[in-house]
C-alpha cells in the first residue's frame, strides 16, 4: 500500500528560461491526490527499474540523512534536488524542460522519497478570449502538459530511508559533449545493477547466440532460457545469470562456458532481484512467427511435451509444426 506523506512540485522550463520553485508542498487530495498515485504504483512495479547503491561520498547521501534527522526540511531539500538537477540539464545539448515531482511517501509501511521527473509535453487545449464581438472559443497549443494517468514518468527514483537501497529509472544525456545519466551519476551519486527486464532480454540475447554459434536451434533455447527462469521463480525472486547456463545447455559444458562469459561481459555477476509476478506472466508464453506469417503463442510449459507440440525436420530443409490432442478451436479474431 502506498501512502503520499508530503509532494511539492518544481518547474524547469528551459524553453522560457524560467525557473519556479515552489515554497510549499502540494495538496495531496482528490485529483493531485489521484495523479500522483497512479504514476508512483507504475514506476514502483516498472520492471525498467535498476537497483543502486550509494557511492560512500555521494553528496546526496548526506542531505537525505541531515533530512531524516530534521536538520534539512522536506522543501529546501527538494529545491536541492531540483537545483542539482537545473545546473545538470543547462549543459544539455537536448535541455528538456521538466517537471520535478519529490514526495516522501511510505510504501507497505517502509519510508521511501520518490523523485519523478517528466519532459513537459506540446498539447493542445482551450482558450476562452473575450473580445469586441464577445466570447472567442480557441484552440492553442499548450507547451507544459505533463502526462496523463496512462502514460509513464519520464524519470524516477525510489530511495528506501531506512536501508538507502535505490530503485531508479533515467536517461542519458549528451552533457558538454559527454554522455551522462544524470539521476544516478549527477543527482543520486549511486551504482546501478541491471534491472529485471535488462537482466532477462541479457541473458535470452547471450543465450541465443551461444546457440547460434554451436549451430543448435535458437527457438528451442528461447524456450530453454524461460523454462530456466520460471523454475527458478518456484523457488525464490532472485535469478542467477551465472547459474543459467548449467540448466540450458545442462549436456554442454563449452555453451555454458561461453553463456557464463557473456553473461559476465555483460556486467551481471551478481543474482539479479526480480517482480516475481511480472516475470512469471512473461515467460508462461513463448511466441513464434514463420516466415509464412503464421503466428503462434505456447504455453512454455508444453513448449517440449511432445504430447501436445511437435518440431519436424523436414527433408527439404523446411520445419513442420504438429498440434496435438486439440479438443476445440476458439476463433479470436
Amino acid at each position: 500500500m502506498i501512502i503520499i506523506e508530503k509532494a511539492i512540485l518544481h518547474i524547469l522550463d528551459f524553453h522560457s528560461g524560467v525557473t519556479v520553485y515552489s515554497d510549499t508542498e502540494l495538496p495531496v487530495k482528490d485529483s493531485i491526490e489521484t495523479w500522483l498515485l497512479k504514476h508512483i504504483e507504475r514506476a514502483w512495479g516498472s520492471q525498467d527499474a535498476k537497483p543502486g547503491t550509494f557511492y560512500d561520498d555521494s553528496a546526496f547521501l548526506k542531505q537525505i540523512a541531515s533530512y531524516d534527522a530534521g536538520e534539512l526540511s522536506f522543501i529546501d531539500f527538494s529545491k536541492q534536488i531540483a537545483k542539482t538537477l537545473e545546473d545538470a540539464f543547462t549543459h544539455a545539448e537536448e535541455m528538456p524542460s521538466s517537471d520535478v515531482i519529490v514526495a516522501a511517501v511510505s510504501i507497505d509501511e517502509v519510508p521511501y522519497l520518490v523523485i519523478l521527473r517528466s519532459n513537459s509535453h506540446i498539447g493542445f487545449t482551450h482558450q476562452v478570449n473575450q473580445t469586441e464581438n464577445g466570447i472567442q472559443n480557441e484552440i492553442i497549443n499548450h507547451y507544459s502538459i505533463m502526462p496523463n494517468l496512462s502514460q509513464k514518468i519520464d524519470e524516477f527514483a525510489f530511495v528506501n530511508r531506512k536501508t538507502k537501497e535505490i530503485k531508479t529509472a533515467a536517461k542519458k544525456y549528451t552533457l558538454d559533449g559527454n554522455p551522462v545519466i544524470v539521476l544516478p551519476e549527477v543527482l543520486l551519486e549511486c551504482s546501478l545493477t541491471p534491472s529485471p527486464k535488462e537482466a532477462m532480454k541479457n541473458l535470452s540475447k547471450a543465450a541465443a547466440k551461444v546457440a547460434e554459434s554451436f549451430g543448435q536451434d535458437k527457438v528451442a533455447t528461447e524456450a530453454a532460457v524461460k523454462s530456466y527462469v520460471a523454475e527458478t521463480m518456484q523457488k525464490g525472486t532472485e535469478l542467477d545469470l551465472q547459474e543459467a547456463g548449467k540448466e540450458i545447455f545442462h549436456d554442454n559444458p563449452a555453451m555454458q562456458q561461453e553463456l557464463d562469459t557473456a553473461i559476465r561481459d555483460a556486467g551481471i555477476t551478481e543474482p539479479v532481484q526480480m517482480d516475481l509476478e511480472a516475470t512469471l506472466k512473461r515467460v508462461s508464453r513463448h511466441k513464434l512467427k514463420t516466415d509464412t506469417g503464421i503466428e503462434l503463442t505456447i504455453p512454455t510449459d508444453y513448449f517440449d511435451n511432445t504430447e501436445f507440440i511437435e518440431f519436424n525436420n523436414n527433408e527439404d530443409g523446411t520445419l513442420s509444426i504438429t498440434l496435438k490432442h486439440i479438443s476445440n478451436i476458439v476463433n479470436r479474431g
